[in-house]
């Protein structure tokens, strides 16, 4: 669903010393071990087009660790196009250790300073780090305050990644600051929400970790000489990593580099597990398998789940449609199980950048980002498949654009989730409840056939219909219990996620459904205490 983003994605590569050279390493030179980030990134592209950036260490160079980063996508950034500007960039930033980031804010203003990673310099190598996060901190509020009453603190950005530098500060500022692990297990203690972490400093430490809960997928692969990491599977195996190699990394866990040798240590014992569902029924790479549960096999079974609840009447004139991209796995399993052709009618504009649509109305967009084939359409009663629905206002434009141009007699719009009736405040941008489409429906009560025709009405669908809650853990391959479906039941796992969904449940009520409002864990920072 094209209204539906993700925070960001991180990767890490690291040659480690005294061990055969691996022979996925470039040119089999540990140096050149950091040109392997912008592989990583581009495969795990899809969850941030903002931003991307770098942050490579190299004890040969004044530099010890040094950070490039833009707005842009990867192959902007990296200048991926342009084969001698790259080379020279790899060249400046070569190195045996690296970290990289790719961005797309929920929080925090689209401009460079907001890309990630971020560099803190010191004259003592040990406080001279950088690090990129994946996630959301769920009490960003409650930090942003708690920084802001020191008289002499000041917050230059308006995201919860520069709260988290301000706390590694603290920690490696410390007289005795321990050990990575152990920092990590006291940060666990004030944080609440989805971070995952890559972290390297001046002396060539690196840790890769995972939030207690395991909201946010993290992978990780070894070969020799040679560690990686990664938002996703998908990238780790097209560096060229076995199957068996590549491991998803432990919720509370984290994989620690200090002086050249590595160990993997839990760091927070984590009480449940919570695994965003939308990661993958939406976000990740088809080709990724995540938590050892793949996501074309989950998307494949949310097709099977549509065919079996199917009640419109098939016939020669009936064909499935997915939304492309992310919904095509669902809809090719649901047509092959109703024996009804699947067919792209529509066709996906792939190469139209962010910028180009940007203030053009929701019809504008959507001509822009989507093509209707009448020679498909025309004529034809339309299964159409989408993976989910969240405001509705594509949805609706799309419909539009199927029955105007591309001709269709009758869209009927089939949903591979079951209704979004919850904020997110893990790292989705979608944090107030009047933003959704659902709840002024539902309205706390159950899907009925009643509600259904109202909401395909308001849509402009023929029909609609969801898929019911329990088939996501059914699709996905792990039990309910581990998986966070906040967004679907309004049972958050971590107290500050608690905290806010009453805060936007109030919002709600005090709000136009059709203002502008706030998200929810928009804060306006305190008057800063003077001395």
């Amino acid at each position: 669903m094209s209204e539906l983003y993700h925070e960001c994605g991180v990767a890490a590569v690291y040659h480690l010393p005294n061990r055969e050279t691996s022979p996925l390493a470039p040119l089999g030179s540990p140096e050149k071990t950091s040109q392997l980030i912008s592989r990583l990134l581009l495969d795990i592209q899809n969850r941030g087009q903002l931003a991307a950036g770098m942050t490579t260490f190299n004890p040969a160079r004044n530099q010890l660790i040094d950070t490039h980063k833009d707005v842009g996508t990867v192959t902007e950034v990296f200048q991926l196009n342009h084969q001698q500007t790259f080379n020279a960039l790899m060249k400046k930033y070569e190195g045996p250790a690296a970290i990289g980031h790719v961005r797309y804010a929920t929080c925090g203003k689209d401009d460079r300073s907001y890309a990630q990673p971020f560099e803190r310099h010191h004259i003592q190598k040990s406080k001279w780090f950088s690090f990129g996060f994946n996630g959301q901190l769920a009490n960003y509020q409650d930090l942003c305050k708690e920084v802001l009453t020191e008289s002499d603190f000041h917050l230059a950005r308006e995201t919860d990644t520069e709260i988290l530098m301000h706390l590694l500060s603290q920690e490696l500022s410390k007289e005795n600051p321990g050990e990575l692990h152990e920092i990590l297990g006291t940060l666990s203690k004030r944080l609440d929400g989805a971070y995952n972490i890559v972290f390297l400093d001046a002396l060539g430490n690196m840790f890769v970790s995972r939030d207690p809960v395991g909201i946010r997928p993290l992978c990780y692969a070894f070969d020799g000489s040679l560690f990686a990491a990664a938002s996703e599977s998908v990238a780790l195996a097209n560096m060229g990593f076995d199957e068996d190699q590549i491991e998803s990394l432990a919720p509370g866990s984290a994989v620690i580099i200090k002086d050249g040798e590595l160990s993997i240590r839990e760091y927070a014992r984590p009480t449940q597990k919570a695994h965003c569902f939308f990661e993958w029924i939406y976000f990740a790479n088809v080709c990724s398998t995540l938590d050892d549960q793949s996501v074309y096999i989950t998307r494949k079974r949310l097709g099977e789940e549509l065919a079996e609840q199917e009640t419109v009447p098939i016939d020669d004139d009936t064909i499935v449609v997915p939304v492309p991209d992310t919904a095509k796995a669902a809809a090719d399993s649901m047509a092959y199980h109703l024996s009804v052709p699947c067919l792209e009618g529509l066709i996906r504009n792939r190469y139209i950048g962010r910028t180009f649509i940007e203030g053009a109305n929701r019809s504008d967009k959507v001509r822009a980002k989507y093509t209707p084939l009448p020679e498909v359409l025309e004529g034809k009663r339309v299964l159409l498949v989408e993976d989910t629905i969240v405001r509705s206002t594509t949805m609706k434009a799309l419909i539009s654009q199927l029955k105007e141009r591309g001709r269709a007699k009758e869209v009927h719009v089939r949903v591979a989730c079951p209704p979004i009736i919850g904020p997110c405040f893990y790292g989705i941008d979608m944090s107030t409840i009047n933003e959704l489409f659902a709840p002024r429906f539902l309205d706390g009560g159950d899907m009925t056939p009643e509600v259904e025709k109202a909401m395909a009405a308001a849509i402009g669908a023929d029909s609609l219909k969801y898929l019911p809650k329990e088939s996501i853990a059914r699709a996905v391959g792990l039990p309910g219990t581990s998986l966070c479906q906040a967004c679907i039941d309004t049972t958050y796992p971590t107290d500050a996620g608690r905290k806010l969904y009453q805060i936007a449940v109030d919002n709600s009520q005090n709000e136009d459904r059709d203002s502008d409002s706030h998200r929810t864990y928009d804060v306006t920072p305190p008057t800063p205490v003077r001395s």
